[in-house]
């Protein structure tokens, strides 16, 4: 009988083109050439005897025997590293309790955790998104062992900054609110840093303004922008497609940037200790 086995790695790199969407963001996560994840998909798909993606120019989707082969290579996967993780690093485990802003949670952190919990998968992460005031009252109640806050460039340091950026005011397009005397403006609820920081600029050259918009939820409040009820503020980085940052003229004034700060309790434990390092060296490069 001629018995067939999987190759480990080729599994890896099969179900990170999967769940990221591409095979250069793949050979980035996997730290390899997109020639080289392209070599090992042809490897896989030449020991199934199957086509596992379909290719174009512009995207990458799986086919039905790709689909069949995804849930099935994560089990495998998820037992190998469980396996390892149980042999190898013992201690590296339990729950670690995460609080992190939306904004900052939707679009950076994502990859960073999953790259924490594909080395250590003994690890179970507990993330809750909420507005900055309210993380650090949660945190200073013990209820996070990690949290990640706004704060001012200038404030008393607490903690490590982790991340710094422009702050930029966004709209539908760039002739959204040109002319209006009273600047409508699309916000979260109290306490909110991007909504202070809007109305202080606001005031500060005295130019009026109204809430217009509030809503609880970051895609709520990009959705009220897009449909041109107001104009907002978000980090540069952080614009959607959708939405364009308004260049800044007399009528609107500059804000300061945004700081994301990664502030440790006092007594965690050596696993939420080595998430907080990953996540330190990780943003470093991206934010240098």
């Amino acid at each position: 009988m001629n018995v067939r086995n999987l190759d480990i790695d080729l599994l890896r790199t099969f179900s990170t083109i999967a769940d990221l969407g591409g095979f250069t963001a793949a050979g980035t996560r996997l730290g390899r050439t997109q020639s080289t994840i392209s070599l090992q998909i042809k490897r896989l798909e030449a020991q199934l005897g199957r086509t596992l993606f379909e290719r174009t120019a512009r995207s990458v989707r799986l086919t039905l025997d790709g689909h069949l082969l995804l849930g099935s290579a994560r089990k495998i996967l998820h037992m190998n590293d469980k396996l390892i993780a149980e042999l190898t690093e013992p201690d590296i485990r339990g729950a670690v309790r995460v609080g992190v802003p939306e904004d900052f949670a939707t679009e950076h952190l994502p990859d960073i955790l999953a790259l924490f919990t594909d080395a250590h998968p003994l690890v179970e992460l507990e993330v809750t998104c909420d507005l900055t005031l309210n993380l650090l009252d949660r945190f200073h109640a013990g209820g996070f062992d990690l949290v990640l806050v706004k704060r001012e460039p200038a404030a008393a340091p607490q903690g490590v900054r982790v991340w710094r950026e422009p702050l930029v005011w966004v709209a539908r397009d760039q002739e959204a609110i040109d002319g209006d005397e009273v600047i409508p403006l699309v916000v979260s609820p109290e306490p909110c840093v991007y909504r202070k920081r809007a109305t202080d600029a606001l005031d500060a050259t005295g130019r009026t303004w109204r809430i217009a918009y509030t809503s609880t939820s970051l895609a709520g409040a990009q959705a009220a922008v897009r449909a041109g009820l107001g104009i907002s503020v978000l980090p540069r980085k952080m614009v959607p497609s959708f939405l364009v940052p308004i260049a800044t003229a007399q009528w609107l004034p500059k804000l300061p940037d945004t700081e994301i700060a990664l502030i440790e309790g006092r007594a965690i434990s050596d696993t939420a200790h080595l998430l907080a390092q990953h996540i330190v060296q990780a943003l470093e490069p991206i934010t240098n």
